[in-house]
């Protein structure tokens, strides 16, 4: 019966340096992530306040789907400050 052949391992190398220090956000991500929360509730409270006819007028209830996109943005910006 032949006999398998051994693996020949390669030679020792180094873990990859990391940074030093942690990474922290940019100076203009907080005020960003704050203001698109606001910016989609105050869109998704003017919208019940006139019964679905503003901000945009003529689109209806789909104003409340632009606030919540802004407040999406918002929260998922969130996820990501450091």
């Amino acid at each position: 019966m032949p006999k398998s052949r051994t693996r020949q391992k390669s030679h020792y190398t180094a873990p990859q340096e990391r940074p030093a220090g942690p990474q922290v956000s940019p100076p203009w991500f907080v005020p960003v992530l704050v203001g698109l929360l606001v910016a989609g509730l105050l869109w998704i409270v003017v919208t019940y306040l006139t019964s679905f006819a503003f901000p945009i007028p003529g689109i209806g209830a789909w104003n409340l789907a632009v606030g919540f996109a802004f407040a999406l943005v918002g929260m998922g910006m969130a996820t990501r400050w450091k």
